[in-house]
């Protein structure tokens, strides 16, 4: 008798157990999880390859491709169930059928077609993340059609389609010559008592997996790179999407709420600050600054993706901002300032709210995030007109509904006239006309004699790269990121040359500065240096004198550094300080984090807090970026527990709120202003 005419029924024993699984009705699913392990092999050694230079070549190497084809097959029987539920479903003599065998074959070649899908899409998202699919990919699955749009233009997706469907075919051929597939329908069209209980089976098996294998328990391998490695993809994915909101009390170390508010307190006075309120759980303090108080226009221009790196003033061998260095020379730079997170969004959070990256999403993208204590309305109480200027469409990452329920007037592509945009792609409107827009706002603001204050955005420098062409010597797209960045500084530079021909521009402050670094990727979990961003204060009327400011600092310090300049004496909820005001010698440090990662640093060492309750002190050297154990620093994990903990606590409970007039007017009083 020929091996394709046995079934499950008539099995000899001596046959291998793998036949045996193929010789049965539930055979295709096995055929299916082999192609996804096959697969998931394949793309854990692409990006091996991709990333040879950065990975750890030691033994942790084969010790991530063992967990990853652990995780690997974990995801594939996720979606093996309910094809086995299929199976198990359809009459018997179903594969008997001409066109029931073909059906079948057609499933097999979409389930790997689907699979090598996934697996260039890891790879893409690898080249411009390092890392596998994670918290941003699920945020980005919300936002279908800018991604979408972003692919199109960023790749050329027929020719990609239709690679894609050649290695398919070639792969399943030779599939389909080990004979598997055969055996498979033979045994398919055949009666199976035991075809409820495989299925009954393999979905108990997938339960046990599901819960007892998870993310974190991977090792905490030296290198990153080799961590990731460890992972696969479409389990990230998943793993993503369910701790997009973490519980800070549930996942983290903590102290109790008394102590950690206590702690914070202290930190928070020592800008010379004082408290408002006697209620502990309540940040309110008063922030005294000397002096007249000014009421000069702030235009911050907040730009996509800026490293520090792209500047020479941090990276001598740069070239890519030739306006931004002219302009730095004229203007304050801060030496060590750092993105709190790796994300627009988290950008956006610092530095309108100058709060720590709390776990999970971002405030921009919460419920109850309206009405809070934001830079925005401190300006507002001093009359200003403040407003978000965003090239791109603003109910990407929630931008519009966040400005505009904490006060700020809201202009993006959607609220610009057809004519006012001369060069778009998916993610928005270039940067030229965006300043186009900022003058005219001002100009409005200034004709009815109001001071403004404007959160500008921009986003040209993202992929696809794309901008007019004949304006810079790259040419648009093909030149990728350095493409973005010099059309970016290009941009800047005739903004401001527009901008000196206005009566308002004397008395403005121009604040550059990067939302995020262009790659968050690292050999560890916090590479540091992957968040050292610029901040730039330009004032072409002489308001703030040029120079380098060296203390360590992150974006939660911006808007009560940027409300020193201007002299404001206020009531504060912020947890950052005035690094221009602090006292000589004082420590400075950065909050910087990412979805799940919460870090302190200070010159020299950071601290984590990760979940599951677990906490580690590392050295850091600004020269080598090289990052080492420590032994635990009890007073560093207290301070690091208690600005997250704390921030956790407030949120949770709505108690970062703006300031009613009424309370403005009493604090006023108290102040003296």
């Amino acid at each position: 008798m020929p091996p394709s005419a046995l079934t499950s029924d008539a099995v000899s024993p001596r046959v291998s157990l793998a036949v045996r699984l193929l010789r049965q009705r539930h055979g295709g699913v096995w055929l299916a999880v082999l192609m996804a392990l096959g697969v998931g092999f394949a793309t854990r050694v692409t990006l091996l390859i991709k990333s040879a230079g950065d990975v750890s070549w030691n033994l942790s190497l084969p010790a991530a491709f063992a967990w990853g084809t652990l995780y690997d097959l974990a995801a594939a029987l996720w979606w093996a169930v309910p094809l086995a539920v299929l199976l198990a479903a359809l009459p018997v003599g179903f594969f008997s059928r001409p066109w029931g065998r073909w059906l079948a074959h057609g499933m097999l070649v979409a389930i790997l077609y689907l699979l090598l899908f996934g697996a260039v899409a890891e790879w893409l998202f690898w080249d411009e993340f390092g890392v596998r699919f994670n918290f941003i990919a699920v945020d980005y699955l919300v936002y279908t059609t800018e991604v979408i749009g972003n692919i199109r233009e960023s790749y050329p997706m027929p020719a990609i389609y239709a690679g894609l469907l050649a290695v398919t075919a070639l792969l399943y051929w030779g599939v389909t010559r080990t004979g598997w597939v055969g055996q498979w329908l033979d045994a398919a069209g055949s009666p199976a008592r035991s075809r409820w209980a495989v299925t009954a089976g393999l979905s108990a098996v997938l339960l046990v997996i599901g819960t007892g294998l998870q993310e974190r328990t991977i090792p905490a391998f030296a290198n990153n790179y080799n961590r990731e490695l460890a992972k696969d993809g479409l389990w990230s994915l998943f793993a993503a999407f369910w701790s997009n909101q973490l519980e800070y009390d549930h996942f983290y170390p903590t102290r109790p709420n008394e102590a950690a508010f206590k702690r914070v307190h202290e930190l928070l006075a020592r800008d010379g600050s004082k408290r408002l309120t006697d209620d502990p759980h309540d940040l309110l303090r008063l922030v005294r600054h000397p002096g007249p108080e000014q009421r000069y226009n702030v235009i911050q221009l907040t730009v996509e993706s800026l490293s520090a790196d792209f500047l020479s003033h941090f990276n001598r061998v740069s070239k890519l901002m030739p306006n931004m260095e002219v302009i730095a020379a004229k203007s304050l730079v801060f030496d060590q300032f750092y993105a709190t997170g790796t994300r627009t969004d988290r950008g956006m959070e610092a530095l309108t709210l100058s709060v720590p990256p709390t776990p999970g999403r971002s405030l921009v993208k919460r419920p109850a995030n309206e009405n809070l204590f934001t830079l925005g309305s401190v300006f507002r109480s001093r009359g200003y007109e403040t407003a978000f200027i965003y090239g791109g469409f603003g109910y990407f990452d929630n931008m519009n509904y966040f400005f505009g329920e904490n006060g700020y007037r809201v202009v993006d592509r959607t609220k610009v006239a057809a004519a006012d945009i001369t060069f778009a792609n998916v993610w928005g409107a270039c940067d030229e006309d965006l300043y186009r827009w900022t003058m005219r706002e001002a100009d409005r603001d200034h004709a009815a004699g109001k001071p403004f204050f404007y959160f500008v955005m921009t986003t040209s420098n993202h992929r696809p790269f794309t901008y007019p062409e004949g304006k810079i010597d790259l040419p648009s797209k093909t030149s990728g990121r350095s493409g973005g960045v010099k059309y970016t500084d290009y941009a800047i530079g005739e903004f401001l040359r527009a901008a000196a021909d206005k009566p308002w521009f004397k008395n403005t402050i121009f604040v550059i500065v990067g939302d995020h670094c262009a790659s968050s990727a690292g050999k560890t979990e916090l590479p540091i240096q992957n968040y050292h961003i610029p901040l730039v204060i330009f004032a072409p009327g002489g308001q703030v004198k040029p120079g380098v400011v060296r203390p360590l600092m992150s974006q939660v310090d911006y808007a009560p550094t940027l409300l020193g300049f201007l002299g404001w004496t206020y009531p504060s909820r912020f947890y950052g300080h005035d690094v221009l005001a602090q006292p000589d010698g004082a420590p400075g440090r950065a909050l910087l984090g990412n979805y799940q990662k919460l870090g302190l640093y200070t010159d020299g060492q950071l601290n984590v807090l990760k979940p599951i309750r677990q906490s580690l002190t590392l050295s850091y050297s600004r020269t080598t970026h090289e990052m080492k154990s420590q032994a635990p620093n009890a007073a560093l994990i207290d301070d690091t527990i208690a600005y997250y903990q704390t921030a956790s606590w407030l949120f949770k409970h709505q108690a970062q709120r703006a300031l009613t007039p009424e309370e403005l007017a009493r604090y006023r009083t108290v102040s003296g202003n």
